[in-house]
């Protein structure tokens, strides 16, 4: 079975986004360069489109693309406790008839919220996967204490491996890798390369070849989202190149 990619919206900027009227706009661009689905962000929604959900919802299965839902928000908030907009965020995924909902790790602490955590997720029918981002909340150590919980509790969430914010912490893409590959189901295909204290993301045509060695240790199966930046004249024809590389390789 061909492996799927996913095109995550924010690859093509912000700015694009705004210009174009909103992530909907995207849809033709993605389902005609063959993507197989779309990673809706939250953040990039006004108000009245996140009102609009449903309405998306039957866009997005009209082009015949699977949705899955992005939200900038951390599972677990400052004081270690589960964020209380995580059941609003389950029934926004639900509304846009999304595969599964993504959240940060935040500021885990204990697996005490785990009954809670339980509870919330019996009454959706989204699934919940949780990224490495680029806070410390987002080193290997939490990331990897909360997925050995999770295991232990059986807790059905599984990891979302974004292959570049590990560097933006200071950790090494390859020993998360190793660790962590058996809890991950669907992987943020990113390189990126050093500017100034930081790094920024780069197309994969302009990386060093390390980013395919990071994804072959990671499940062959997990669905493959492009995160790194979409740019060109012809926006169609750039998703398509990397659409084709990340399914061939």
């Amino acid at each position: 079975m061909p492996r799927k990619i996913i095109i995550v919206t924010a690859a093509y900027g912000h700015d694009r986004i705004a210009a174009l009227g909103g992530q909907h706009a995207l849809l033709p661009v993605i389902a005609n360069a063959g993507a197989d689905g779309v990673e809706i962000r939250r953040e990039l929604f006004s108000r009245t489109q996140l009102d609009a959900l449903p309405e998306l919802a039957q866009q997005i299965a009209e082009h015949k693309l699977q949705a899955c839902y992005s939200a900038p928000e951390p599972l677990f908030v400052e004081d270690g406790k589960l964020n209380p907009l995580i059941p609003t965020l389950l029934l926004e995924a639900h509304q846009l008839n999304a595969s599964w909902l993504k959240l940060s790790l935040g500021n885990y602490r204990s697996s005490q919220q785990f009954a809670l955590l339980q509870q919330w997720l019996a009454q959706s029918d989204v699934p919940l996967v949780v990224e490495n981002d680029q806070t410390a909340c987002g080193k290997l150590a939490p990331m990897q204490r909360f997925q050995a919980a999770c295991n232990v509790l059986n807790l059905p969430v599984t990891l979302t491996f974004d292959m570049a914010n590990w560097l933006w912490v200071d950790e090494s893409p390859e020993a998360a890798a190793r660790v962590l590959a058996p809890s991950v189901s669907y992987i943020h295909v990113k390189a990126a390369v050093a500017h100034h204290y930081h790094y920024r993301a780069i197309a994969l045509d302009d990386a060093e070849p390390r980013w395919l060695e990071i994804l072959k240790s990671l499940p062959a199966d997990a669905p493959r989202g492009i995160e790194f930046p979409l740019e060109g004249r012809d926006l169609t024809a750039v998703t398509r190149h990397y659409v084709n590389l990340l399914r061939e390789e």
